[in-house]
């Protein structure tokens, strides 16, 4: 490797370690959002696969606890070396496809878009699908131009992961599949028996998850079809396109999104670049876009799910755009312009979460609602506990399964707690408990829907009023604000309802375990 070469991959090394910095300090500094609450909770439940997602998560997070105690640096310790993975994956692909220079240049752009710390500081499946993404890209690259039988089996092996980690990543072969068909040059690779060896490979990978389904009426998969819209009536509607695309400019940042529009939409655009590289680039992003956005015709698609399709997409703007080679004035405004779009947008966000820069009301500051009070709101709940007639036979409630985890986890002594889905959806603690567990116990629980105590109190022989606690941060701009409001409420001689009741018979995520008391 030539010394600027060297010197190149040095800088983008320092960059992504300076960012890995960063984030694990960040991630200590403020308290975990309902969703990261409730992988942790998964971790005091360990198994083979759950409800909503594969099992890395919490894996992952047990792992890490395990090592540095049950704290938020803890939880969000896999995510965050994840993220570090993942940038370093996409760089080796850049610097193979184009040069160190080209990968340094990524990387910096890797690390300014929000989608991308969205999904390192916050402790989601998607900060593990995005290494597995990455790193299956790159030896998936390798596979189908060095035709190499390792190759092929480490392709399997972080395909493998990757569905471990969240099911988006099925997307993957469909897309190395299509790339490998629309591109003469890599079309004979599929003579070999090596890619159906790391297919084999990955699956055998995978099988946790397939014999947890098998043996919980294939629960897992009832759920994503129902997130994908089976059950919708409705086939073909524009009330959800407008939230998909501008959730897309938002944390894509509006200039990566429309130059990567450009480069799927108007072949002339890559004319530039030499065909069968752009072609993998291409082909590993536009289908798995395509997708989403089919599927946002039909169902509302959440902001962050098609997070990995950016991956070659994003290396496809720095070689286009940043000035790696020799490049016009036009060239490098464009490139100046990607980069301060990214920063303009993901900073001052990722300093909302540890101190509240921006004048935003709480209507609009989703960082205030997600991580202000949980620490509070446990002692609260503590405290209305021990004032119970027996407090040892007393368990903790949300109606929320992700408040239940909030108060796991901020409650002291981090007690067990359960969450009444009777009238909300099927989750994970439908898995754990069962009204038999806390027949004719007292419980103290939290909601945040005013009206919901007369509902919640036909569960039980009798109730108390509930109580209002108004959740407080203070601003620089504001003063003390209120975040929000929840209502205590004390229940005694549970009667049962804990698991979720469908309303609908042919509801298709309806099992006999789910529902049955």
């Amino acid at each position: 490797m030539k010394t600027t070469g060297r010197n190149y991959q040095v800088a983008t090394g320092i960059v992504i370690l300076a960012a890995l910095a960063i984030r694990l300090f960040i991630s200590s500094q403020f308290l975990l959002v309902p969703d990261e609450a409730n992988y942790w909770q998964w971790t005091r439940y360990l198994a083979l696969g759950y409800h909503d997602h594969p099992p890395m998560i919490a894996w992952t997070i047990r792992l890490a606890t395990e090592i540095f105690g049950q704290t938020e640096f803890a939880v969000r310790l896999p995510t965050v070396i994840g993220c570090a993975i993942f940038s370093w994956y996409t760089c080796l692909l850049a610097a193979r496809l184009f040069s160190w220079r080209c990968a340094l240049h990524t990387g910096i752009l890797l690390q300014l878009i929000l989608l991308i710390n969205g999904s390192a500081l916050i402790a989601t499946p998607d900060g593990l699908l995005l290494p597995c993404w990455a790193a299956a890209c790159y030896h998936g690259y390798r596979s189908i131009t060095d035709r190499s039988a390792a190759q092929w089996l480490f392709t399997g092996l972080w395909f493998g992961l990757g569905l471990l980690s969240k099911y988006t990543m099925v997307l993957f072969p469909a897309s190395l599949l299509v790339c490998i068909l629309f591109t003469r040059e890599y079309r004979t690779c599929l003579r070999s028996i090596w890619p159906w060896i790391g297919l084999v490979f990955s699956l055998c990978i995978f099988s946790p998850v397939l014999v947890w389904n098998s043996q919980n009426e294939w629960a897992t998969f009832r759920h994503v079809l129902f997130q994908g819209g089976v059950d919708n009536r409705e086939l073909v509607t524009l009330s959800y396109l407008g939230d998909f695309l501008g959730s897309q400019l938002l944390l894509v940042t509006p200039v990566c999104f429309l130059l990567l529009l450009h480069f799927w939409i108007f072949p002339a655009s890559r004319v530039k670049f030499p065909g069968p590289k752009v072609s993998y680039l291409l082909w590993m992003s536009l289908p798995g876009f395509v997708i989403f956005l089919l599927l946002s015709f039909h169902v509302r698609i959440y902001g962050n799910w098609p997070a990995p399709v950016y991956t070659t997409g994003i290396i496809l703007i720095a070689a286009a755009y940043a000035p790696w080679k020799s490049r016009g004035i036009k060239m490098n405004a464009i490139w100046k312009a990607t980069l301060g779009a990214a920063a303009l947008i993901s900073l001052p966000v990722m300093i909302q979460v540890v101190y509240p820069l921006l004048p935003l009301p709480i209507d609009l500051d989703r960082t205030a609602r997600e991580t202000v009070g949980w620490d509070i709101l446990g002692k609260k709940v503590e405290a209305a506990v021990q004032q119970m007639p027996t407090p040892e036979a007393t368990f903790i409630f949300g109606l929320r399964y992700q408040y239940a985890s909030e108060l796991a986890f901020y409650t002291p002594g981090q007690p067990k707690t359960l969450s009444i889905n009777k009238w909300a959806r099927p989750n994970v603690y439908d898995f754990w408990f069962h009204d038999s567990m806390v027949i004719g116990q007292d419980a103290v629980g939290i909601f945040t829907y005013p009206g919901m105590e007369d509902r919640v109190a036909t569960l039980f022989e009798h109730s108390e009023p509930v109580e209002e606690i108004i959740l407080t941060r203070k601003s620089p701009w504001f003063g003390i604000q209120n975040v929000q409001k929840i209502y205590l409420f004390r229940g005694y001689g549970f009667k049962g309802g804990l698991r979720w009741q469908p309303q609908n018979n042919n509801d298709i995520r309806a099992t006999l375990h789910q529902t049955s008391p």
